[in-house]
């Protein structure tokens, strides 16, 4: 594919510069008032709030999916993963949604926000691997498992070498599971994690079992928090997520 608007190709053996993405993990929970509404008044709500997703959903440069938490957190009941070039699209977009029907019996519980950024480790498993953290394609997975992440500051003072080798484990674990889809993103400075992580799969044993061995890795001594946890249930249309609720 060539450069947009010159329509030329890039030079062979070059990989074409992709645009870094800030990313948005926001989760809801319902006000119980919501609930004793009468049920019309409920459903237009909820479609004025599925409204707003869909005219942002359909932007060229904004992608969205939608994940239901009900019966899986106390705390938080769906969510809306956001991905978008212009970082005041999730400004713009969660205001409208806070003032529809539904968005005013709303509370953000949690809100994640971080950017895609190219890896300083190497895999040395797959040294042509493209490292797609560069730009998130999510996988659509039937769940993702969601966390912010934090290292000991111990760890920055590590050499690189040493910092590689660790790396290198982690990512020796990680290819034994290779129905976990992993979409690594970057918050220095831009929230209160350093990381967010998001994985996708289709079968939780499988996180489950990844999680529990990777624990077990040279690395893991260097994490200073990795909670709190989300198991979210993605569905393709936001109503199916609402109609959860």
């Amino acid at each position: 594919m060539g450069h947009p608007g010159t329509g030329e190709k890039p030079a062979e053996g070059i990989t074409p510069k992709l645009p870094t993405q800030f990313v948005n993990f926001s989760f809801f929970k319902v006000d119980p008032a919501w609930r004793r509404l009468p049920d019309d008044e409920r459903q237009r709500g909820k479609e004025e709030f599925a409204a707003v997703v869909e005219e942002y959903a359909g932007r060229d440069d904004t992608m969205i999916l939608s994940y239901s938490l009900v019966g899986l957190r106390a705390d938080a009941e769906f969510m809306l993963w956001r991905i978008s070039k212009d970082l005041r699209v999730f400004q713009e977009m969660t205001s409208k949604l806070m003032n529809t029907g539904l968005g005013k019996y709303l509370t953000i519980a949690y809100s994640f926000l971080s950017i895609t950024k190219r890896s300083v480790y190497v895999d040395k498993m797959d040294p042509t691997n493209p490292n797609p953290r560069v730009y998130i394609v999510p996988g659509r997975g039937k769940y993702l498992f969601v966390y912010p992440f934090v290292k000991t500051r111990d760890w920055y003072q590590l050499s690189f070498p040493t910092r590689q080798g660790m790396m290198d484990e982690h990512i020796q674990v990680g290819s034994k599971y290779p129905s976990v889809k992993l979409n690594t993103t970057y918050s220095f400075g831009i929230d209160d994690q350093e990381f967010v992580v998001a994985f996708e799969c289709d079968e939780p044993r499988d996180f489950v079992n990844l999680v529990q061995e990777l624990r077990e890795t040279e690395a893991s001594r260097y994490t200073l928090r990795d909670t709190p946890m989300f198991t979210c249930i993605y569905y393709d249309n936001i109503m199916d997520v609402l109609n959860t609720l």
